[in-house]
């Protein structure tokens, strides 16, 4: 499945189950993912910014390439621990 895919499915998700924990790990790893993506630049300001408004803004665009791509494992274990929830409706 492709990264977007993915991503939409467990942010869908974790936002019907009101799940914060996901969503607040996602956000805390974009700068990691970042820097995977190699955007080392916006990884270093993202961290040294320390503001959340940045980071929410980033998490708007993690369905989008390398970014998306660098978050996969995360949208894959999430949907392979919580998917079985939707699949229930």
């Amino acid at each position: 499945m492709p990264s977007k895919w993915l991503h939409d499915r467990a942010v869908h998700l974790a936002e019907r189950r009101l799940d914060v924990v996901f969503l607040w790990r996602l956000i805390k790893a974009i700068p990691v993912a970042e820097a995977a993506a190699g955007q080392l630049g916006k990884a270093e300001a993202d961290v040294a910014v320390g503001d959340l408004v940045p980071l929410l803004s980033d998490l708007d665009h993690a369905d989008e390439g390398p970014l998306a791509d660098a978050l996969r494992p995360m949208y894959i274990d999430f949907l392979l621990k919580h998917g079985k929830d939707e699949a229930d409706g």
